[in-house]
C-alpha cells in the first residue's frame, strides 16, 4: 500500500472552500499531476493575473489541497444583450484521490457559488459521461457560437431560461487562446476537466 492510499484512508473528510493566496503552489501541483503537464497550471495563473476568475475552489483533506476547480468569465453576446456566464476549466483531483466524489463536490459547490455571484450559465468542454449529472447538456451548448463543438461541449443554465435565445457568441478570456497556442499537439486547455 502506497503512502497516498494510507493517507487517504486516515483522512477521509474533505472540505471544499474558496482558494486562498497561500494555496497557489498546491493548486499548481494538483493541476500538473492530474494532467501530466503545465498547460492547465499556466491557464490558472494567467486567468488569475488577467482578473478573469469568477470562482476558484479547492478540496482539502487535513489541510492538504487534493482538488481544484476554476470558473472564469465567459460573457455571451446575444440578440438581447450580454449574458453573464462562466467557463468551467480546469477541474482537477489528484490521481490518488479520484473516484471518491471529490470532483462532483467541487462541481456542485462551484455551480452554486457561481449562481450566488450572478452567473446565469456555465459552459464546459469535458467528459460527456460526467457533466450531464449536474445538468450540463450538449443540446444547450449548440446555441453558443464557440471554438468548440460536439458532445463534449456542454452548458448548464443556473437561471432557468438563461440560454433560451437563438444564438449567442461566447467571448473566452485571452488566456485560453494563449494556453492552447503554447501547447502544440495537445488538446485545447478548455478540455481540462477530468471527472472524479
Amino acid at each position: 500500500m502506497d503512502l497516498a492510499t494510507t493517507e487517504r484512508q486516515l483522512t477521509p473528510s474533505i472540505e471544499v472552500r474558496e482558494e486562498r493566496a497561500a494555496d497557489s503552489a498546491a493548486i499548481r501541483a494538483v493541476n500538473q499531476q492530474t494532467f501530466d503537464g503545465g498547460a492547465e497550471a499556466h491557464l490558472v495563473d494567467r486567468l488569475r493575473a488577467d482578473g478573469d476568475v469568477v470562482v476558484s475552489l479547492v478540496a482539502t483533506s487535513a489541510g492538504r489541497v487534493v482538488g481544484h476547480i476554476l470558473f472564469s468569465r465567459l460573457p455571451v453576446e446575444t440578440e438581447v444583450g450580454r449574458l453573464p456566464a462562466a467557463a468551467l476549466a480546469p477541474m482537477a483531483v489528484l490521481p490518488a484521490w479520484q473516484r471518491q466524489g471529490i470532483g462532483s463536490d467541487l462541481v456542485r459547490k462551484g455551480l452554486a457559488t457561481c449562481r450566488d455571484q450572478g452567473i446565469d450559465a456555465v459552459a464546459v468542454l469535458g467528459h460527456p459521461g460526467f457533466y450531464p449529472r449536474f445538468g450540463f447538456s450538449a443540446e444547450l451548448a449548440r446555441r453558443l457560437v464557440a471554438p468548440y463543438r460536439g458532445d463534449a461541449f456542454m452548458a448548464v443554465e443556473l437561471v432557468p431560461g438563461a440560454l433560451a435565445f437563438e444564438r449567442g457568441e461566447v467571448i473566452y478570456p485571452p488566456a485560453f487562446a494563449v494556453i492552447s497556442a503554447s501547447a502544440p499537439g495537445s488538446e485545447p486547455a478548455q478540455t481540462s476537466t477530468k471527472p472524479d
